[in-house]
């Protein structure tokens, strides 16, 4: 008979101890970080009704999701992302909610799709949201909470940044062009997502379908260029101000207005210097409705460590009652590989504090021992196996490397007291005293 699959499922992981170890640390500073904040944590169920994630992505975000139709009969799904679990949750008591509502949670989710370097069907996300708050200030608060995460591992200036841009002065400069539909401009707004990542054949090509014009669509990716490089808000102004036919100029220096806000918010929060204003970023998902961020690692083209974004209509879209809200999203992922590439984990946790070894006349001592040490908050081995003698257990503790061995012999016993040995020092200890002294 075969034996059953060494390997886990494709896009999935396992984690031994030293790699469960770092998953918790990454876990540990997320969390710590959120609570220093404000934010509180939250969680819902691992499986959601499938209804949830197409009436928020539409029917063809099935493909991309683990869903299946269960004894009941219903249409589920495996979690894809948070956000529509936090507005199923919120939106059924926001009449009595305080505003506004800082949550945090850090969940598995699951995406069927093909995996590949930074994308994985099963990952893990540090997910934080404020919900009923419309100012920049909000916008200006996540984007530093997200900051502060990846501080909070010992990175700094020279291992990351953020792209900050903004959906609504896309959708300006869509309208002047004369796209105003909400389909056609979904539909641009898509190609924009992926602009940096297409020939510019293909990018022609389909703005062509889209204007149905071949002339417009050249103007429109010429133009596009330049807005695309535009890293002032002056340079955002000037083109704009070129851009023909002609732009709602008013509707512009309203936006550009708020966006200065929220730089100087940002400048207040002592991060600007870690954020670039950058429109090439677009964000994929539909229901982003301003200002959106994403970070990357310095010098690193490939997938964004985070990212997020306003999403004010999300509420009514799915329960029917308007709320502003912003969030972003953190993986493991990308993360884990950072953190591996600049050494910042921290060594191994795993060593237990004490090895208790024992001549087997004083077992039951030693088991006492042992017991009295883990209630005092210390880990603790010995030997289970009930004839191994003295020697041989000191041979597997030291190999096991622990960070003191605790010897009890029958003598050392008899005037109650135990051998502590470390890495540096070697002493005769009080039985009694022995806790104490381990703590100090």
């Amino acid at each position: 008979m075969k034996g059953i699959e060494r390997e886990p499922l494709p896009g999935f992981r396992d984690f031994e101890p030293a790699d469960c170890a770092q998953r918790n640390f990454i876990f540990n500073q997320w969390r710590s970080v959120a609570h220093t904040f404000g934010y509180e944590e939250f969680d819902g169920p691992i499986v959601e009704a499938l209804v949830l994630f197409t009436q928020k992505s539409g029917p063809e975000i099935v493909e991309q999701l683990f869903a299946f139709q269960d004894k009941g009969e219903r249409a589920i799904a495996l979690r894809p992302e948070m956000t529509p679990s936090l507005v199923r949750m919120v939106g059924k008591r926001l009449a009595t909610l305080k505003r506004p509502t800082k949550w945090f949670n850090i969940t598995e989710q699951f995406r069927y799709e093909r995996p590949q370097k930074g994308r994985l069907r099963s990952f893990y996300q540090f997910n934080a949201d404020i919900i009923g708050e419309s100012s920049s200030a909000a916008d200006a608060e996540l984007i530093a909470l997200a900051i502060a995460t990846f501080q909070k591992f010992g990175l700094k200036k020279e291992h990351f940044h953020v792209r900050l841009s903004d959906r609504q002065l896309w959708v300006l400069w869509l309208k002047a062009f004369g796209v105003n539909q909400e389909q056609e401009v979904g539909a641009l707004l898509g190609i924009l997502d992926k602009w940096e990542r297409r020939s510019p054949e293909s990018i022609q090509e389909d703005l062509t379908a889209s204007f149905k014009d071949s002339t417009k669509a050249t103007l429109f990716l010429n133009t596009t260029e330049v807005l695309r490089k535009a890293r002032t808000l002056d340079a955002i102004r000037e083109c704009f101000h070129n851009c023909q036919p002609s732009s709602d100029m008013e509707a512009l220096e309203q936006r550009l207005s708020e966006l200065k806000v929220l730089l100087q918010e940002l400048e207040s929060l002592g991060v600007r210097d870690w954020v670039t204003l950058d429109l090439t970023i677009v964000r994929g998902l539909a229901y982003y409705t301003g200002f959106v961020f994403e970070v990357f690692g310095n010098g690193d083209q490939g997938r964004a460590l985070a990212g997020g974004g306003r999403y004010d209509h999300l509420f009514e879209k799915l329960v029917g009652q308007p709320m502003p809200a912003v969030g972003f999203a953190a993986g493991d992922v990308t993360l884990t590989d950072l953190l591996r590439k600049q050494t910042l984990f921290p060594p191994d946790q795993s060593a237990v504090d004490c090895y208790v070894v024992f001549e087997q006349t004083e077992r039951q001592r030693a088991l006492l021992l042992a017991q009295q040490l883990r209630a005092a908050g210390f880990s603790v081995l010995y030997s289970l196996d009930l004839q191994k003698d003295l020697g041989k257990q000191q041979k597997k503790a030291y190999a096991d490397d622990p960070h003191y061995v605790i010897t009890l012999t029958h003598e050392l016993v008899s005037q109650a007291k135990a051998q502590i040995k470390g890495a540096e020092s070697e002493q005769i200890v009080d039985l009694k005293s022995l806790p104490e002294y381990l703590k100090q």
